[in-house]
């Protein structure tokens, strides 16, 4: 089996794998390298947790395997190529010849299970959790554990935005943290299948989408939240 990988570099100050067919796979690394090598190792993780989902995971014939790197990418702040009394602080990630391509049937129905896969693990690791362990502040973090679960419904609604799916305005998405995320992800499962089988293509802000970009943002974007709230619900206090 062939493992099609880009990377991209510099972004958020590291390099990022990308594997390519399975949106939600996904290595870091300091840098390229580094991150070519966890490849494997994120690979056979993912496999465990879609298992955990589905007794019909899409990696479940998972053998040998060969990874083969396809494309890089260097992500930049708008402000790298722009005139002093210009400057502004948009980053401006990936866009891979693949991103492309149209998404099939298939990859939207894998797409948004692991969407929703995702937000199932934010939910069982929030539920029980206190108000005060919610709002709970740290000196080293940008946000409190409600807010990075925020954080994950805003940034849901700014992808469907890219493309005009997005419900409404963000002012208009619920307060209330659980509600804002399944409203997220109703507009996913609502906007993102009238994309199907077709080439939609947009410049905005100076960075180009396409529903195939939303997808493969969203499933890393929500897994790699699941993530960072782990390490903090499980850091020594």
């Amino acid at each position: 089996m062939q493992i099609k990988v880009a990377i991209e570099n510099n972004m958020e100050g590291r390099s990022i794998a990308w594997l390519l067919d399975y949106p939600g796979c996904f290595a870091y690394g300091s840098e390229e390298a580094e991150a070519l090598i966890r490849v494997p190792q994120a690979l056979i993780a993912f496999k465990g947790w879609l298992e955990g989902y589905t007794n019909h995971s899409w990696l479940s014939d998972l053998g040998d395997f060969d990874i083969r790197l396809v494309e890089t990418f260097r992500a930049y702040k708008v402000d790298d190529r722009l005139q002093p009394d210009e400057k502004g602080d948009l980053e401006i990630n990936a866009w891979f010849h693949y991103d492309w391509l149209p998404l099939t049937a298939e990859e939207m129905r894998r797409g948004l299970q692991v969407v929703e896969w995702a937000h199932n693990d934010l939910l069982e690791m929030t539920v029980g959790l206190s108000n005060d362990v919610l709002d709970r502040t740290y000196p080293d973090q940008r946000w409190s554990i409600r807010g990075i679960v925020e954080h994950v419904a805003n940034a849901e609604w700014w992808y469907l935005s890219r493309l005009g799916l997005a419900n409404g305005d963000s002012a208009s998405l619920p307060e209330e943290m659980n509600t804002r995320v399944q409203a997220t992800l109703d507009n996913m499962h609502s906007a993102m299948p009238g994309t199907i089988g077709k080439e939609i293509v947009r410049g905005v802000a100076g960075e180009i989408w396409s529903p195939r970009k939303i997808i493969r943002r969203a499933c890393w974007h929500a897994l790699d939240h699941c993530q960072h709230i782990h390490q903090l619900i499980t850091r020594p206090k």
